[in-house]
């Protein structure tokens, strides 16, 4: 007999994955993993730290709880959701690495994601980077007019930020007009080609969400609420995130 084989003695129980079925419904078919890998195969984080989407649900079923919940591999995933999308049986593993993530002492989380959180808590802009309203609005007001007086056919583009009823309430990722506003401009130019109504908002405009990455369930809340308080003011029928 093969003295280094692993031995298995037993069933161990998993409180981390009865806890993630119980707020899930269907309890997420965690159970109904196939192993055919298919998760793994689409997921842009395989590999790193020597994990993927199959091992770490095999992990969680097995009961491996104290691995399953110290695996630095919850922060490289990127809960874009492909694994769900891809997998036969739906599983839905980023609802087990969302609550892993939510598991690890708040001080030992990336502090690149907890510091962009909190930069969005402290402006009503939710803006990860910083950025006030005031700020994206002089930005997107002098961009507008630079692009109407240089680009021709655009004398008549719009930028509305604040129109109240407009159809579409649209966000924005910071990034764009802290460090590449030129960026914006494509979106505007398919707002006017097909005729859209929209605008942004000088309150909750910030399309991206560090919170809910950082599994912080009160200021996800928080940053989200913001949003959809400037959504219900202009009384815009759809609310558009760019992310």
């Amino acid at each position: 007999m093969d003295e280094s084989a692993i031995k298995i003695s037993g069933k161990r129980k998993s409180a981390f994955l009865d806890k993630v079925k119980d707020i899930l419904p269907n309890e997420g078919n965690l159970n109904a993993c196939l192993t055919c890998g298919m998760c793994a195969s689409g997921c842009p984080a395989t590999g790193i730290d020597n994990m993927d989407p199959r091992k770490f649900l095999r992990m969680a079923v097995l009961g491996l709880d104290e691995e399953v919940l110290t695996t630095p591999w919850v922060w490289a995933c990127t809960m874009c959701q492909r694994c769900v999308y891809v997998c036969p049986m739906e599983i839905n593993i980023p609802q087990l690495v969302y609550n892993a993530r939510a598991s690890w002492p708040m001080d030992e989380r990336p502090k690149g994601i907890k510091g962009s959180c909190d930069a969005a808590l402290k402006v009503d802009s939710c803006s990860a980077m910083g950025l006030t309203g005031e700020m994206f609005t002089d930005t997107v007001v002098e961009l507008l007019e630079e692009v109407q007086e240089e680009q021709e056919g655009c004398e008549n583009l719009q930028a509305p930020i604040d129109k109240k009823g407009a159809h579409f309430f649209v966000n924005q990722n910071s990034r764009e007009p802290q460090m590449e506003e030129d960026e914006m401009v494509p979106l505007w130019k398919i707002f006017k080609t097909v005729g859209a109504d929209w605008t942004y908002g000088s309150r909750g405009w910030a399309a991206e969400n560090y919170c809910m990455f950082l599994a912080d369930d009160e200021a996800w809340e928080k940053n989200v609420r913001i949003k959809a308080d400037m959504v219900k003011e202009l009384g815009a029928k759809v609310w558009l995130n760019t992310e």
